[in-house]
């Protein structure tokens, strides 16, 4: 057994001076080497951004009506801008066609009463102050020799009712020109 301790001692040892002797050579020559590539540069790091302290702004729109809120709702039925159309009403015959597909023919004066005669499709209606016409609830406020005025409700994209005049211009006779 004398002779199984001596040759682990010596594998041991031969470890040993192996690993001693791979520290040296290869270590200092890849030191040197990357000594020499690195002698020039120099470390440098951009500064840091600088950054402007965060200041809140004070909210102004505590006189506005909330524009999710009951008050709004409450604005709209009050007529204030964005109250709708009687849905209530009944339809008026001239009210199924839109605007653009009417045409103005004539004007008729009978008992002190001035009306527009209207061409929708082949039937022809006669339109006094009151009446209703096109799909966007257009009333007609005035009626003269070469126009009808409407005043149309029309429904913005937030759902609020907005005025607007239209007018519905005579249509000259073919002929005459």
């Amino acid at each position: 057994e004398s002779e199984g301790e001596e040759m682990k001692r010596l594998a041991l040892t031969l470890m040993v001076a192996a690993l001693v002797g791979c520290d040296g050579g290869e270590q200092t020559e890849l030191k040197a080497e990357l000594d020499s590539l690195t002698q020039n540069l120099r470390g440098r790091v951009e500064p840091l951004p600088v950054v402007k302290p965060y200041e809140p702004l004070p909210y102004q729109g505590f006189e506005m009506p909330d524009p999710f809120g009951p008050a709004k709702l409450a604005l709209a039925t009050k007529g204030k801008g964005g109250g709708g159309p009687d849905q209530m009403r009944a339809k008026e015959p001239l009210e199924s066609y839109s605007l653009e597909s009417l045409k103005m023919v004539g004007v008729l004066q009978q008992h002190n009463r001035t009306y527009a005669l209207v061409k929708a499709d082949a039937a022809l209606y006669k339109v006094q102050v009151g009446n209703y016409m096109g799909q966007n609830y257009g009333l007609v406020t005035q009626i003269n020799e070469r126009e009808v005025v409407l005043k149309e409700m029309v429904q913005d994209p937030a759902g609020d009712w907005a005025e607007r005049d239209s007018t519905l211009i005579l249509q000259e006779a073919e002929g005459s020109k």
